[in-house]
């Protein structure tokens, strides 16, 4: 008889997406225990093979059976130095990729905010009054013919892409390799860009300042990387139109902040929707809650009601591959580090 794989869940799922995993196969023994840290699972991790986790990252010894970690996340910053990413040969998978609507909807719905002087409307509102001169104050920078750049083509800025392009926007997109502009990323089914075809015109990295002079507002979407790590500091800030937006769904380190909370200050961009930050939570000292030119969101861009759903979908695919000796989904390169 075939011995069964173990599959660790530390995550608290439902009883019905529980099941959907263990119908993959009947190899498959799924033992869902919540936890947050390897010492709650200390006496199951010894026979262990799959681990489908948040945040529980075993040393490597006290998980010598394991062949594959299976994340709840997008991002694998966090990893990077663990031993069991550096010093073991544990593949890695994300669930890159079903986050892409919920950030792409949160992306246009700020572009809409600040080109719709929703700042405006609701500090007046505050105020109980609506001032004289409503056409100067309110007047709004339309989308359509407004150009739409986006540092980081993967399945996000792909899906930023498509419905900036429905709004009839000029798209420009920064990618690390500008001569494959297909993707083989995962997509939720009718979304995105998968050929590559929508943006106006694709910057290698190195042409970041000449790409940051042509934008109205520049969307984030960047895997943290050391490439990544600061890449719009104060240079590049001072690339930006006086009147750009700039909206961070990526990570807060991608961003000098400091260099931001200058450029907000001085007026010398038009403003920030940032959903990420340099610590989070963000402390009560910093600047940026009282910049009137910013809109603040404590990293939810990414927060779905098909969050759990859409994961374990792509879980139970993944298991199924891995069953097979299929390639899996989202395997993390480590060598660019996402």
């Amino acid at each position: 008889m075939t011995e069964p794989i173990n599959v660790l869940v530390t995550l608290s799922l439902s009883e019905d997406l529980i099941k959907k995993l263990a119908q993959v196969s009947p190899r498959l023994s799924i033992i869902q225990q919540e936890a947050h840290s390897p010492e709650e699972v200390a006496d199951i991790l010894g026979e262990i093979e799959i681990l489908y986790t948040w945040d529980v990252f075993p040393e490597p010894g006290d998980a010598p059976h394991l062949r594959w970690v299976q994340m709840h996340l997008a991002g694998v910053d966090q990893i990077l130095e663990h031993p069991l990413f550096t010093s073991s040969d544990v593949i890695f998978t994300t669930v890159s990729g079903i986050h892409a609507t919920s950030m792409a909807e949160y992306v246009l719905g700020q572009m809409l905010a600040f080109g719709h002087r929703f700042l405006r409307m609701m500090e007046d509102k505050a105020s109980a009054t609506w001032p004289e001169g409503r056409w100067k104050r309110y007047v709004p920078d339309e989308l359509r013919g407004a150009t739409v750049g986006i540092v980081g083509y993967g399945s996000v800025g792909r899906e930023v892409a498509r419905l900036a392009q429905a709004f009839g926007m000029r798209v420009l997109a920064v990618k690390r390799d500008v001569r494959n502009l297909a993707s083989d990323d995962y997509t939720l089914p009718g979304t995105g860009d998968p050929e590559g075809d929508i943006p106006d015109r694709i910057y290698p990295p190195q042409a970041l300042r000449s790409f940051l002079k042509e934008c109205d507002y520049v969307v984030l979407t960047v895997p943290l990387t050391p490439e990544t790590r600061h890449m719009i500091n104060a240079d590049a800030l001072a690339a930006m139109k006086s009147d750009a937006i700039l909206i961070n769904v990526a990570r807060g380190e991608v961003v000098d902040e400091e260099a931001l909370i200058s450029a907000l200050q001085e007026g010398t961009i038009g403003g920030a929707a940032l959903d990420v930050y340099s610590q989070e939570p963000l402390p009560p000292e910093s600047p940026l809650w009282g910049l009137p030119n910013v809109i603040m969101s404590p990293h939810v861009s990414g927060f779905s009601p098909h969050y759990n759903e859409r994961s374990v979908e792509l879980f139970a695919e993944n298991l199924r591959r891995f069953l097979a000796g299929e390639e899996l989904i989202n395997v993390v390169d480590r060598k660019r580090g996402y």
